[in-house]
């Protein structure tokens, strides 16, 4: 592996000016780099043997805005430009090779996922959503399609949900949510500005606000009310294994949601495959 170390090398520059929980981050860091580029803040703090706080305090001691920015310094520093696309292929991999390990990342990131998620929080999004007067999705970037897709299963069930791709709509519509509505907020890396301001501004309004993200220490789960998490493994935050493990999640709201809904739901369906057959061929 080709490896320039700027980030390893930002550590030893800084580490004397560390605090000791910092610099325990530090040692960590030093000694696994190609483990943490796979780890949440939250497992780096308790290999390290520290809080959360001391990790993103050590990432900004060392000129990093937070941890996932730190993380992807370090990994594009440390992984070669194959690996960056997906971990664990490599250049001579054949077209087989690599169909079998995209198709092994997809499946640890679903049991991963559903080992990894929180029940009693999945059950909390489902009563705040079925109890909801007004539901809000948004997503931006390669999370707009998610949101869309949440959309339209719950738009199935006659539940009364908006959608918002555009992040000054997006503001605009949380401002006029209120206790009885809830938002939901779509973010792989949770750090984008836009879910997060908008999920900030719902709940000044007394919104519920839910959060899918693949990062449990990142700045949406802090305006969040429920946090559902989508592991992933992949060296890149928007790898198709943790979209498919967010897929999952989406189907498993709406599959429970119409399991509260399901004399209406079953009926719905066929209404709205009876308008459909028209269209195909």
């Amino acid at each position: 592996m080709t490896t320039n170390a700027r980030v390893l090398t930002r550590i030893n520059s800084f580490y004397d000016k560390l605090s000791p929980s910092e610099r325990r981050v530090a040692d960590y860091v030093r000694q696994h780099p190609e483990e943490v580029i796979h780890m949440p803040m939250a497992r780096l703090a308790q290999h390290a043997g520290v809080s959360d706080p001391s990790v993103l305090r050590f990432c900004r001691a060392i000129g990093y805005r937070g941890y996932l920015d730190f993380k992807v310094a370090l990994t594009q520093d440390l992984a070669s430009p194959v690996q960056f696309i997906q971990g664990s292929v490599e250049p001579g991999d054949s077209i087989s090779e690599i169909a079998q390990k995209i198709f092994s990342a997809a499946n640890t990131a679903l049991l991963e996922t559903l080992q990894e998620l929180d029940m009693q929080a999945l059950e909390r999004a489902v009563n705040l959503i079925n109890q909801a007067q007004r539901i809000l999705i948004i997503g931006v970037g390669t999370s707009a399609p998610l949101a869309q897709m949440l959309y339209n299963r719950l738009f199935r069930l006659n539940l009364p949900v908006w959608v918002q791709t555009d992040s000054y709509l997006q503001i605009m519509h949380a401002a006029l949510l209120g206790e009885d509505d809830v938002a939901i907020g779509i973010s792989q890396t949770g750090a984008s500005i836009d879910p997060v301001l908008t999920l900030e501004e719902a709940r000044k309004h007394g919104a519920a606000t839910i959060a899918l993200t693949g990062s449990l220490s990142s700045p949406i789960t802090q305006e969040a009310d429920v946090t559902l998490y989508s592991s992933y493994r992949e060296l890149r935050p928007e790898a198709t294994s943790s979209r498919i493990a967010q897929i999952a999640i989406i189907e498993t709201l709406y599959v429970a949601l119409s399991m509260r809904h399901l004399d209406t739901a079953d009926a719905d369906e066929r209404r709205i495959w009876e308008a459909l057959s028209g269209k195909t061929l």
